[in-house]
């Protein structure tokens, strides 16, 4: 459609339509990737909330020194360690910067949203991975979901990479793919299963993200993450269709993967 619905009687027809539209099962099947680093968002989240030892200086260090390792697409941290990764990582182009937005709840009043995602990127985040008001959501709130979500790509467009967080573990099917058409219709660059906070990421999660992102709406792809620990789990949602994988155990994973074997297992062949 030409613009996006207004009310939310006009977003739930337009959910209603697409819905129809999504395939039982992919035409074209998604393909393992021949390179697993680039696809991998290395994240440390932790807070002094949190039960595990709180992100420090040091720890953020060690992940940027890992993601250089490695070659990760980005390191994903909270707004408070955003300036200290972008000085690790200056010599380190093809290695981004993550932070996170609205982070864990999503329920953050816009205005805030929008004022943490200036500051990120003001920092050197090239990233930004956004919780959604997903309470809304469940409640049938589409429009100021997505005015929420769209506060955020105006206020960071292009070339900034904006992920938008479901919290799929908290859905049930038909809000799941109400919410990856929201997400896709306010033209974010990914739609994120999950914080890791709230539920676990799952390959059905993944899968009916993807058949909805394959509709055609602005070109989205799907991020998976939330519980992703080893290699299987990260194939499995790469089979799945998840074209990034945020973990905290990105080392582990590749420790884990021994690349000739996954060549050798199809790499690069239709996954069925």
């Amino acid at each position: 459609m030409s613009s996006a619905p207004r009310t939310d009687a006009e977003w739930a027809s337009y959910i209603s339509q697409l819905k129809e539209r999504i395939p039982g099962r992919s035409l074209s099947q998604p393909m393992i990737p021949l390179q697993i680093p680039p696809m991998i968002d290395h994240t440390l989240l932790n807070t002094q909330a949190d039960l595990e030892v709180p992100a420090d200086s040091a720890r953020v260090d060690k992940l940027c020194d890992e993601a250089k390792e490695y070659g990760f697409a980005t390191v994903c941290v909270r707004r408070e360690h955003v300036s200290r990764a972008v000085a690790n990582l200056q010599q380190t182009p093809n290695t981004g910067v993550s932070c996170v937005v609205g982070f864990p709840e999503g329920t953050y009043d816009t205005n805030d949203k929008v004022r943490e995602a200036l500051e990120a990127v003001a920092k050197g985040a090239t990233d930004l991975d956004m919780v959604i008001n997903w309470p809304l959501l469940k409640n049938g709130a589409y429009a100021q979901v997505y005015e929420d979500i769209m506060a955020v790509r105006r206020a960071a467009p292009a070339p900034t990479k904006l992920k938008a967080i479901v919290e799929a573990a908290q859905l049930d099917r038909d809000q799941l793919i109400a919410a990856t058409i929201v997400c896709c219709t306010a033209g974010v660059d990914f739609v994120k299963t999950c914080t890791g906070y709230a539920g676990s990421a799952s390959v059905d999660h993944v899968t009916t993200m993807r058949l909805v992102a394959e509709l055609g709406l602005n070109n989205c792809q799907i991020k998976a993450s939330g519980g992703i620990r080893t290699a299987g789990d990260c194939l499995r949602m790469m089979k799945a269709g998840a074209k990034r994988i945020g973990t905290t155990s990105g080392i582990a994973i590749m420790k884990e993967i021994d690349e000739g074997e996954l060549l050798e297992q199809g790499a690069g062949h239709a996954v069925t």
